[in-house]
C-alpha cells in the first residue's frame, strides 16, 4: 500500500541533509522515511511537491531537489478529488475544525486513493478522526 507522505516529514528529512541535528523521535520519522522509500511505497501529490520546492532559494537547487523528487509517484487529482477537498472541508469545518484548503485536498487523495498519511502536523489527527482518513505512523 502507498503511503502519501505529508510536506512536514520531506521538509525534516530535507533539513536533516541540511544540519544533521535530528532528536530521537525525528530521526525516527527520517527512518520511517527511508524505509517507505526502500520499500517503494512512498508517494506525493503535486501539492505537496509544491510546497516541499517553494522557498527553495535558488534555481540550481530547486532543480537538484526537483529532480530527487521526480522519483516519487503523484497521485493523481481529478476534478471529483477537489469536491471531495472541499466536502471535508465543508465537515470539519461545521465541526469547529478548520485547516488549510491543501489540506483537506491531501486529506481526499489519501482518501480516494485508499493511501495513509504520513505527517507530522497534528492537524491531520483532527481531520482524520471527522473524515476517516488513515494516519500512517513511524514504525519501531
Amino acid at each position: 500500500m502507498n503511503v502519501l507522505v505529508d510536506t512536514s516529514v520531506w521538509s525534516l528529512a530535507l533539513r536533516r541533509e541540511a544540519t544533521g541535528r535530528l532528536s530521537a523521535l525525528q530521526q525516527k520519522v527520517v527512518a520511517e522515511l527511508s524505509a517507505l522509500i526502500d520499500e517503494a511505497r512512498a508517494c506525493m501529490a503535486g501539492c505537496i511537491r509544491q510546497e516541499v520546492l517553494s522557498g527553495i532559494p535558488s534555481p540550481a537547487q530547486l532543480d537538484r531537489l526537483r529532480n530527487k523528487l521526480a522519483a516519487f509517484e503523484d497521485l493523481p487529482a481529478a476534478s471529483l478529488t477537489h469536491v471531495r477537498a472541499a466536502r471535508f472541508y465543508n465537515r470539519c469545518r461545521s465541526r469547529g475544525v478548520q485547516g488549510s484548503h491543501i489540506d483537506f485536498l491531501i486529506c481526499a487523495l489519501a482518501d480516494e486513493h485508499r493511501a495513509p498519511v504520513f505527517t507530522l502536523d497534528a492537524d491531520f489527527e483532527r481531520y482524520a478522526s471527522i473524515c476517516g482518513i488513515e494516519l500512517h505512523r513511524a514504525r519501531a
